[in-house]
Parts: structure tokens; sequence; C-alpha cells
């Protein structure tokens, strides 16, 4: 029996790199499209990198660009998937307001040039979109559903919104196979150190091994949904096993603040956060979405999915793992 073939964009992030690895160990043949740069960025791709000269050789990882039509759809034609997970994006939602052109290319237009290349591969082909939670932004109700009206607070969450709104329209216009994952913050060690959950667990790594004195952040007050990556991609795959393709809220069902994010960090290495966490206005979006938490409620009825990570749980891990990797001399992850 032949392998299936995955096609995944955004390989080389935290929940590419983490649903690589769950794709290989059931068998899947992935390919994995990368930006051409002058350096080789595959270091969270590190566990289940081969020979690619092996004959076991599953993991092929492709130039492309989603701003790129031409090379998308030369690499679908080769690969022909039958399953495609759209998580290449600029996903830094403070960012997006630097790069507000940059950041609709690539999470609004470059999933419009996936889907018009997906039409190519026929109805056998499943689509997995990654939306976000940054679409409710103002939220209008609490817990949010997948019937929560969207009104996004960023260019990276008005970006998404046009990505979500466009998978549903090629969904019901063409018969494809396609579903959306409106997932909640979701985080763990292989997190950039540009979003905060690692900024703090870095941070209070470096403090406690006497390499920082002060962490500077932006709004503490802040509350997020946050889960564990590694759980969150196991939804995606969930996703596209089902019988009909729908749109699920991925969350954990609790919010937390940033300020709870910052105790929970310190308190695990014995340390007195206060002591050491200071504000810098520079880290503040013009627009902040305040109070964002989800209703995974279909999720787990349909797809029997359940987060196996909890907050402070998923903090732990995160600290553990930058004293680690700190300890070890690798200073810059």
């Amino acid at each position: 029996m032949a392998k299936r073939k995955a096609f995944i964009t955004g390989i080389t992030g935290q929940d590419g790199s983490y649903l690589a690895e769950l794709l290989l160990s059931k068998g899947y043949e992935v390919y994995g499209v990368i930006r051409r740069s002058s350096s080789f960025n595959t270091e969270r791709l590190d566990p289940v990198y081969q020979d690619p000269h092996s004959a076991d050789y599953k993991l092929r990882l492709v130039y492309g660009d989603l701003d790129d039509a031409s090379s998308v759809n030369q690499i679908l034609r080769a690969a022909r998937p039958q399953e495609i997970y759209n998580l290449g994006a600029q996903s830094h939602v403070r960012v997006s307001f630097d790069i507000p052109e940059y950041t609709a290319q690539t999470v609004a237009m470059g999933t419009l040039r996936l889907l018009e290349g997906l039409r190519e591969l026929g109805p056998s082909c499943r689509f997995y979109q990654a939306s976000s939670s940054e679409m409710f932004g103002k939220v209008q109700q609490t817990p949010q559903t997948e019937r929560t009206p969207f009104h996004p607070r960023s260019p990276y969450g008005a970006a998404k919104v046009f990505g979500h709104y466009t998978t549903m329209n090629f969904r019901e216009a063409y018969g494809i196979h396609a579903s959306s994952g409106i997932l909640f913050n979701h985080e763990g060690p292989k997190r950039g150190l540009e979003f905060v959950t690692r900024k703090v667990t870095d941070g209070v790594a470096r403090i406690k091994l006497g390499l920082l004195d002060k962490l500077m952040l932006g709004n503490r007050d802040a509350h997020r949904d946050w889960g564990f990556s590694g759980d969150y991609v196991r939804a995606m795959w969930l996703m596209l096993q089902q019988d009909q393709p729908d749109d699920y809220v991925v969350a954990t069902g609790e919010a937390h603040s940033v300020q709870e994010l910052v105790e929970v960090a310190f308190a695990h290495v014995g340390l007195d956060w206060q002591k050491h966490v200071g504000i810098d206005e520079r880290f503040l979006r013009p627009a902040e979405v305040d109070h964002l938490i989800g209703d995974p409620a279909k999720a787990k009825k349909h797809l029997g999915w359940e987060p196996s990570v909890d907050f402070k749980g998923l903090v732990h891990m995160m600290v553990d793992a930058d004293l680690a990797r700190l300890k070890s001399g690798q200073l810059i992850a």
C-alpha cells in the first residue's frame, strides 16, 4: 500500500515541526515547503530529519514561497499529496502592525494561492487551514465558539479572517474537503523567542542561571487560552480524517493572564518575579485583544480531541526546556 503524502507550509515553525513528527510517526511521506534564505532554518526538525539519500527517507524539504503561486503549484503537481496543511504565515501579531502588507500577502493571499493550486489536484486531496483566535479580536461573546462573530484587531487577525472565509468559500463552491481549525494560543519548547510565553520562560531560565537580571514585558493584563502545540497539531490531523469537512475551535477552555504566566514561571525556579520584571511600552500593541477563551466542545464531541497538558504543566515544560538548553551552552534558540 502506497504511503499517504502530506504537504505542510510553515514546516520549520513550531506547529509545522510538531505536525511533521506526528505524520511521520503515522507512516506518512511528508513534503515541507521552505523559503530560500541565507540560513537553513530547520533546527526544529532535527528530531525527524534523516539522511535524504537513505531508503526510508520520508521527509522532503522543497524550496517555495506562498508569495509565488508558480512555485506552490509546481510543488503540488510533483508531490500530489492527499493532505495539505497550510501553517505558513507571518504569525507575530505585534509585528503585523509594522509589516501589514507582507502579512496580508502570506496569510491571506497565500491561502488563496494554495486553494487555487489544490483545485487542480481534484477532490481526493484534503485541506487544513490554520485559522486563529485573533480573528475574534474585540470579542462579541465569551467563551468564543465557531459561531462567534469576528472583529479582528490587527492586520494579522484581518488576514486570517480572509483566509478563513476563502477556505469556507472553496469548500462550498467546489466541494473541496477543506477544514479550518480556529486555534487559540498554543505553545511549547519550540515556540519562537519573539512570543510572550517563550520570552518569559527563556527570561526566567536566564535569570535563574545568572545570565540576565531584568525581564521587560508589555501588557501583563491580557488573558489568553494557552495550550500545548503538540496537542493542537493532533486536532489538525483529526479534522482531515473526518468524512465531512468543518470548522472547529481548538482550545483548553481556560484563560490565564500574562501576569499568571509570569508568576507560575518564576515560582517554578524559586524566584520572586517582582524583583526581575519591568514594563517596556515598545511591546504594547496599537490595539489590544484583552480576553480570549475558546469553547472546544465541538472538537471534543466530533473529533474525540482532548488536551493532554494543562497550563501549569505547559509553563513548567517550557521553563525546564530553556534551562536545559542554556545549561548545555546553547544561548540562542
